[in-house]
């Protein structure tokens, strides 16, 4: 029995870290959706040679940009950490 409970209680610690059950990793879809969501902007250009993207989050006078070419991350850009 008490094996049981040590087991259960080792399941609640791992799922209130956002860790897999099973595994203990923190690298989980849900975490993932967290990291920052959808952008607040995309803009998505043709280009003759390549396709470039731009991901934009924005909150408040806070942005993040993530540039991608032919959708690989080319560049990235941010204010966090200067105010």
């Amino acid at each position: 029995m008490k094996m049981i409970s040590v087991t259960l209680l080792a399941i609640l610690v791992l799922a209130a870290c956002n860790r897999n059950v099973l595994t203990g990793s923190k690298l989980t879809l849900d975490n993932y959706n967290k990291i920052l969501g959808p952008p607040t902007s995309m803009e998505t250009k043709d280009m003759l040679i390549f396709k470039k993207t731009i991901w934009r989050y924005e909150d408040g006078p806070k942005f993040a940009q993530i540039t991608f070419k032919n959708d690989e991350v080319d560049s990235k850009d941010t204010n966090l950490g200067t105010q």
